[in-house]
């Protein structure tokens, strides 16, 4: 078997997503406006979720966890867990090397940018590039955002808050999933 050029592979890539694109712009209306509203009771479901938990918690910031929750929920269950997975590694390697750049440097765009670069390609090399933005994102939180305290604990509290919005997107795809193929009997969403 031969190697496939990355150029190829990037080109048949493009050509599924804009297929999948095309399937859901066909969809007549009516579905299309049930789909966005199944997803924005999903999305506010999990969402509100994450950011009771984070207050019931009294983490420092709990609207990490509604944000997460919120980024992280997809239609089904299946992309839901996917989606989540891709965040916890995104938010783990990312969280690791912002600790060592704001160790080496405190408050210097250059390190932040170096940094931020290095968390995306540790992700593209570790086999899980869907990772390489979220890991960039936590880069950008840990390095940018004020925070009060020592750069590890806001790391860990920031992991802390986003595990909160990713339980809370699992336990809402889940139970919608659930209600969907009781009520609906729709049998065509992964489990």
């Amino acid at each position: 078997m031969t190697e496939q050029r990355i150029g190829d592979t990037r080109r048949e890539l493009g050509y599924i997503h804009r297929h999948l694109d095309l399937m859901y712009q066909r969809l007549p209306w009516g579905h299309r406006l049930v789909e966005g509203l199944f997803m924005a009771m999903q999305a506010l479901a999990a969402g509100g979720l994450g950011y009771g938990l984070g207050l019931l918690l009294h983490t420092q910031q709990a609207f990490w966890g509604a944000l997460t929750a919120i980024a992280v929920t997809q239609q089904t269950y299946v992309d839901t867990r996917k989606s989540s997975l891709d965040q916890v590694i995104g938010a783990a390697i990312g969280a690791a090397v912002a600790l060592i750049g704001a160790y080496m440097a405190h408050d210097n765009y250059l390190v932040y940018a170096v940094t931020m670069a290095i968390a995306i390609v540790l992700c593209w090399c570790f086999n899980v590039g869907n990772a390489g933005k979220l890991s960039a994102t936590t880069v950008t939180i840990v390095m940018l955002v004020p925070h009060v305290g020592a750069f590890w604990a806001v790391a860990l509290t920031r992991l802390g808050e986003v595990t909160i919005g990713i339980a809370s997107a699992l336990l809402v795809t889940r139970v919608a999933h659930w209600l969907a193929t009781r009520l609906l009997g729709d049998s065509s969403v992964d489990s």
